[in-house]
């Protein structure tokens, strides 16, 4: 099993930036590829550039903690656990984590190398936010 994690300074309030990710819904806003979602309860289902259906089930939307966690439930993956969390370290300044634990291992990597191009789409959507 492999995980690797990404994370991202924001110069920008945690509650800014935790409002970017908090709704499942706004992931297309942000995540590289992914071009339509739909949500149900707990389920989302993301569509992909390529066409490829995911569907994943929504762990946790804790605003008290700012994190953010779900897990794909494709037959491709025997396991998988992706985490973002915002922390605030003051007023205008946050750091945003993306963790993503998977297996088999090769998988974690194909959704690891996206979540540092998702922290960049985050960083520029809370920066855009903040300035409004």
């Amino acid at each position: 099993m492999a995980s690797l994690r990404h994370e991202r300074r924001i110069a920008a309030p945690a509650d800014v930036v935790w409002d970017v990710v908090r709704r499942p819904e706004d992931i297309v806003a942000w995540f590289p590829g992914i071009t339509d979602v739909t949500v149900e309860g707990t389920t989302r289902t993301i569509t992909t550039a390529t066409g490829l259906v995911i569907p994943e089930r929504i762990m946790a939307i804790d605003d008290t903690l700012r994190r953010f966690a779900y897990t794909i439930t494709a037959p491709l993956y025997r396991f998988h656990l992706g985490v973002i969390d915002v922390f605030e370290l003051g007023s205008n300044d946050s750091l945003c984590v993306y963790s993503t634990t998977a297996e088999p291992d090769l998988l974690c990597l194909v959704v690891a190398g996206a979540t540092a191009a998702a922290l960049e789409e985050i960083e520029h959507l809370a920066l855009a936010a903040r300035s409004t």
